[in-house]
């Protein structure tokens, strides 16, 4: 994705009534080393990764690029929501969420949020999702995000399902949980 929005990268901070979206800062490594060497997290998407391996190889600033929205709670970074470039011009959005962050709503108000941002950066452009079918959480979250599935197939061992959202406007029905 060359250009997000009519901006350059990154825009101003996200805010939410519990959450701030933001930039990466070098004060997130601890937090994004954790995320991606958790099990629970890596259930979904491949598998932890070696928390060695990921204190070695970590950049200074982790996620430093545009499209990636550190999201903090209280000062301290609890996940990570994403746009990427995605198939036939729509954009993927992604999200991971450390474990202690689960099931607070954080998820929706974070990913709400981005939506809403780039429905204004890019009017019209849509949003594609794609989760495992047997990913509970996700699936949830998607059709409370306004995603409706567009295909399913199968790919890494399991059932993938990918959702798509057109832009026009906040998704209905998004609230804490």
């Amino acid at each position: 994705m060359t250009e997000l929005g009519s901006g350059s990268w990154p825009p101003a901070p996200l805010r939410t009534d519990r959450l701030v979206l933001r930039a990466s800062a070098a004060q997130d490594r601890p937090a994004f080393v954790e995320l991606f060497s958790s099990p629970e997290v890596g259930t979904y998407v491949g598998g932890a990764r070696p928390h060695e391996d990921l204190e070695a190889a970590m950049p200074e600033v982790p996620g430093n690029r545009p499209g990636a929205f550190v999201v903090e709670r209280d000062g301290a970074m609890i996940g990570v929501v994403t746009l990427d470039p995605g198939k036939d011009g729509r954009t993927d959005l992604g999200y991971l969420f450390l474990p202690r962050a689960w099931g607070h709503g954080y998820a929706a108000e974070a990913c709400g949020a981005v939506l809403d941002w780039f429905a204004d950066a890019r009017p019209g452009a849509p949003v594609s999702l794609v989760t495992q079918t047997a990913n509970g959480r996700a699936m949830r979250l998607a059709a409370r995000l306004g995603f409706t599935e567009v295909e399913r197939y199968e790919e890494f061992g399991a059932e993938q399902w990918r959702g798509v959202r057109d832009a026009g406007g906040p998704a209905p029905g998004i609230a804490a949980d």
